[in-house]
C-alpha cells in the first residue's frame, strides 16, 4: 500500500517571533539586522529535509485587524508593538522565502492559524497527511488521524495520544480548555482561578464546556464560584480561541507544490 502525500504547513509568524528572540542580535555588513531571518531559514531548511513534503505553504500573519479584533477589542491588546529590529526582518525574509520556491500564503481578516486550519482541514479530507510545524498550543485543536503537530525548536510531534499526554484532553476538548484557562499571549480572558489541572479535570469529567456549564451549580469551591460569575464571557473565550477552518482561499492544497529555487535572486539577496 502506497504511502499518502504530505502537506507540510509551516507557522512562519511563530517562526519569525522565536527565532528572533532565540538568536542573538546578528546583523549584516550593512549592518542590518538578520538573525530572525537565518533562524527561520535554518528551521524551514531543517523541517523540509527530515519530513520531506509533496506540498508546502508558509504561512504568515497578514498585516491588519482580523475578524477576532471586531469581537473583542482587547484581543492582543497587552502585546507591545513588533520590535523594529524584527518588523525590518520580515519582508527580506519573505523574498528569501519565495526565492527557495516555497508558497507563501498571507490572508488579510485571518490569522495564519485559520489559513493553517483551513488547508489541514481540506487537506485531511483529500486524503493527505498534513504536518503542522509550530510552536502554538492552539493549533493541536486540529490534530486528528490524519494532521500532526510538530515543533521544531523541541523535535516533539503531538498526535492525538500526544496531545491527550500534554494537556490531559483530547484534541477535541482543546478549544473548551483554551476557554476555561484563557490565554495570555492572546488576551483570552478565561475563567480566573482556573488552571490546566482544573480545566482538564472538569472536561474529564463532563466532556464538553456546554456540559460543564449545564452543571455548573454543581460545581464547589473557589474555581466553581469563579466559573458560574464568569459564564457571561465564555462562549466569547472559545470563540476567540477556535480556529476559522472555513477561510475562503483560491487554491487547494494541491496547489501548494514548491518550485525550484531562483539562484539568482537568492545570490542577490
Amino acid at each position: 500500500m502506497s504511502k499518502p502525500p504530505t502537506l507540510l504547513l509551516v507557522d512562519g509568524s511563530s517562526y519569525l517571533y522565536r527565532a528572533f528572540h532565540a538568536l542573538p542580535p546578528l546583523s549584516n555588513s550593512r549592518g542590518e539586522p538578520t538573525g530572525a531571518i537565518l533562524g527561520v531559514l535554518n528551521m524551514l531548511s531543517k523541517n523540509i529535509k527530515e519530513q520531506a513534503p509533496d506540498y508546502v505553504g508558509i504561512v504568515f500573519d497578514a498585516p491588519g485587524k482580523t475578524f477576532r479584533d471586531e469581537i473583542f477589542a482587547e484581543y492582543k491588546a497587552q502585546r507591545e508593538p513588533m520590535p523594529d529590529d524584527l518588523r525590518r526582518q520580515t519582508e527580506p525574509l519573505l523574498e528569501a522565502v519565495v526565492a527557495l520556491g516555497m508558497p507563501v500564503l498571507r490572508v488579510e481578516g485571518v490569522e495564519a492559524d485559520d489559513v493553517i486550519g483551513t488547508l489541514a482541514r481540506r487537506a485531511a479530507a483529500e486524503g493527505i497527511r498534513v504536518i503542522v510545524s509550530t510552536g502554538d498550543k492552539d493549533m493541536t485543536q486540529l490534530v486528528n488521524e490524519s494532521i500532526t503537530c510538530v515543533n521544531t525548536m523541541t523535535n516533539a510531534t503531538l498526535d492525538r495520544a500526544g496531545v491527550k499526554a500534554k494537556f490531559d484532553v483530547f484534541p477535541e476538548q482543546i478549544v473548551d480548555y483554551l476557554a476555561l484557562v484563557g490565554d495570555s499571549s492572546d488576551n483570552i480572558p478565561g475563567v480566573p482561578k482556573v488552571g490546566p489541572k482544573t480545566a482538564a479535570k472538569w472536561l474529564g469529567e463532563y466532556s464538553t464546556l456546554d456540559n460543564l456549564i449545564a452543571n455548573a451549580a454543581k460545581i464547589d469551591g473557589k474555581a466553581g464560584e469563579s466559573l458560574r460569575e464568569n459564564l457571561p464571557t465564555l462562549e466569547l473565550s472559545r470563540r476567540l480561541a477556535t480556529i476559522d477552518s472555513n477561510v475562503k482561499l483560491d487554491l487547494a492544497p494541491t496547489d501548494l507544490k514548491p518550485r525550484a529555487p531562483d539562484a539568482a535572486k537568492l545570490r542577490e539577496l
